[in-house]
This record gives C-alpha cells, sequence and structure tokens, in this order.
C-alpha cells in the first residue's frame, strides 16, 4: 500500500481517536449511527453502502471522505469498473464542479490498488 495511503489512514484513525476521547454524547453519536449505516445487514451489502457513500461523497465534495469510501469499497471488493461507474453517477448528480474531486478519487484509487498510469 502507498505512504499517502497508509498516511491517510493513519491520521484519520488518529484523530478519529482524538475526537472519541472528548465526553460529547453528539460526536460518539454521530460516529456510531455512521458505523451502523454501512454495517453489513439490512437490504443492502456492504458493497453498495460503500459505493453510495463515494457517490454522496463526491456530490458534497469531501476529498477525505471519497477516499475513505474508495478505500472501503476496494476492501469490501468493488472492482476498478464499479467505482469508476459509481463515480459517473456523482458526477451526473453533482455536476462538473466534481470533476477536480474525481481526478483526486482516481488518483487515490490507483495508489490503493497499486495500479499505474
Amino acid at each position: 500500500m502507498n505512504d499517502r495511503v497508509e498516511q491517510f489512514n493513519e491520521y484519520r484513525q488518529k484523530m478519529n481517536e482524538r475526537l472519541l476521547a472528548t465526553d460529547n454524547r453528539v460526536l460518539k453519536r454521530m460516529f456510531s449511527l455512521d458505523s451502523l449505516t454501512y454495517a453489513e445487514g439490512g437490504a443492502l451489502d456492504v458493497k453498495s453502502k460503500e459505493l453510495m457513500g463515494l457517490v454522496a461523497s463526491l456530490v458534497l465534495r469531501c476529498d477525505d471522505c471519497v477516499s475513505y469510501h474508495i478505500g472501503k469499497a476496494v476492501e469490501v471488493g468493488a472492482s476498478r469498473d464499479e467505482i469508476i461507474e459509481s463515480m459517473s453517477i456523482g458526477l451526473v448528480v453533482g455536476g462538473t464542479i466534481v470533476i477536480p474531486h474525481m481526478r483526486r478519487a482516481v488518483e487515490f484509487l490507483d495508489e490503493v490498488t497499486g495500479a499505474s498510469e
């Protein structure tokens, strides 16, 4: 795995731990709700949930969220084609403002999967 991917994951974990170390019930409940949303169970499989999270993250233009959902989607078995097709849905919903985020998303996908140009 690429250094950038490892740094992203380490930083995310470290800062999430710091946030959750505070005695704030709202933060803890939101993190719990997020975990429950993407967990196994329910009508949707985990891969579909992660791809939906990726689409929403692109539309909301959150690069950290996009990177996270790409990593999770790969982890749960999403193919490159499935991820790219999901990003195309985000592009249609979000419009051309999403394109710069898609560029960074493809770069991160390459780094997660070890793909070269």
